[in-house]
């Protein structure tokens, strides 16, 4: 599967990259090889978030947000996708919990579904006011490493 990235630099800074097909999915490197590695690693690190069939450069090129970036494209093995979702156990009042329950339903979409998107936007904002990669990172050195995504 081949999906298109974005690559984008600012002075003084790694060279950043977002694939558009996952959204919240981002990475960086030093270089714009390391960038495309760390690119291509953000994908398979899905974790239990469905991965879309990749779309085409031309579908995403005029978009606002990608002006000014230089596009590649990222091969990736079905078979290295993470497909597990993990589990877990969360504690929160009751109010919230209900409120939740009631907008994802509004939103069709299940409670984890919004539970995971909420994190990941979250994650993001704050990784773009900090001006450090956030989402998906692990300790390997990732974008942070290797960014994630979130939906």
């Amino acid at each position: 599967m081949n999906y298109p990235i974005v690559i984008h630099k600012d002075k003084d800074s790694d060279y950043g990259v977002t694939v558009p097909d996952l959204p919240g999915c981002f990475s960086a490197g030093a270089t714009i090889d390391e960038a495309i590695a760390m690119a291509r690693e953000a994908v398979e690190l899905e974790e239990g978030l469905p991965v879309p069939d990749p779309g085409r450069v031309e579908d995403y090129r005029t978009r606002r947000e990608y002006r000014g970036g230089t596009w590649a494209v990222v091969s990736v093995d079905p078979a290295n996708l993470r497909l597990k979702a993990t589990r877990v156990n969360i504690t929160m009042p009751e109010r919230i919990l209900d409120a939740v329950d009631r907008f994802a339903e509004a939103e069709n979409e299940t409670r984890s579904g919004l539970l995971v998107k909420a994190a990941t936007d979250y994650m993001a904002r704050a990784a773009s006011r900090s001006g450090r990669p956030a989402g998906r990172s692990r300790s390997r050195g990732r974008r942070r490493g290797a960014g994630k995504r979130g939906r």
